[in-house]
């Protein structure tokens, strides 16, 4: 029989008054289908629009959404380490804000662990083409990259979309604070051990806010994350004991 499914939904947030509403009313029914057990953790990444407030009414009026607030803009990989360390059941989903995914698929998503006994699920897109060329081709080089440096084919690195053991955090030492950050928690936790499935999903692009993944500054920081942490990486997968 399949375990109890209990599930922290971590979403960093950051000027999202346009997406927050959205996301939440589609969220909190398709968590109430999949899951017995459920939390919503929204990590306020120090916005300056509408989105505190919005954040505000709507953990009043249901217990289960959760803000952590920062005081000063960390970038991705900070939100999301402070969703993680929020989190308290025994599986994490993270998504974004704009809901790139059916959140309804969070079925398929625990399915697939059930049947393969996976630690981690992680989610890719199957048409990326509405994204655009320029960030199509920048998704293209830096997955290569990623499986090139650490022989790791995973097929979409960067897409939010990832189910996993809440356990599988203990002692690890997540260090990006920005977009690398997805990168560094895949392959820290191949270095554990971790039995690893991927599942292929209708991606749906940005139709509210404005994304700043490819900006320049994100792309630079991803760079300089990625060559300070390859040797450490590289390494910790003969060092750490397997879970």
């Amino acid at each position: 029989m399949p375990s109890r499914r209990s599930v922290s939904l971590v979403v960093p947030v950051h000027n999202e008054e346009k997406s927050l509403p959205h996301l939440l009313d589609f969220a909190v029914p398709a968590l109430e289908r999949h899951a017995e057990e459920f939390e919503i953790v929204l990590v306020d990444d120090a916005s300056t629009d509408a989105t505190p407030a919005l954040l505000a009414a709507r953990s009043a009026a249901d217990p289960r959404i959760r803000v952590v607030r920062h005081a000063q803009n960390r970038g991705l990989g900070g939100a999301l380490k402070s969703g993680f360390s929020a989190a308290r059941l025994r599986w994490i989903l993270y998504t974004d804000c704009d809901l790139p995914w059916d959140l309804d698929e969070t079925g398929r998503l625990f399915r697939a662990a059930e049947i393969t006994g996976a630690d981690f699920v992680s989610g890719y897109r199957h048409d990326r083409t509405g994204e655009g060329s320029l960030r199509t081709l920048y998704s293209f080089l830096y997955n290569g990259l990623v499986h090139a440096v650490f022989s790791f084919p995973i097929r979409d690195v960067n897409f939010s979309c990832k189910l996993f053991r809440r356990e599988l955090l203990d002692g690890m030492p997540l260090r990006s604070e920005g977009s690398f950050i997805d990168a560094e928690l895949l392959v820290r936790c191949r270095n554990r051990g971790a039995v690893i499935q991927q599942v292929g999903l209708d991606y749906f692009p940005r139709t509210r806010g404005v994304s700043t993944l490819s900006s320049p500054r994100v792309i630079l920081r991803i760079l300089k994350d990625f060559a300070s942490l390859v040797p450490e990486l590289r390494t910790e997968r003969d060092t750490v004991p397997p879970r």
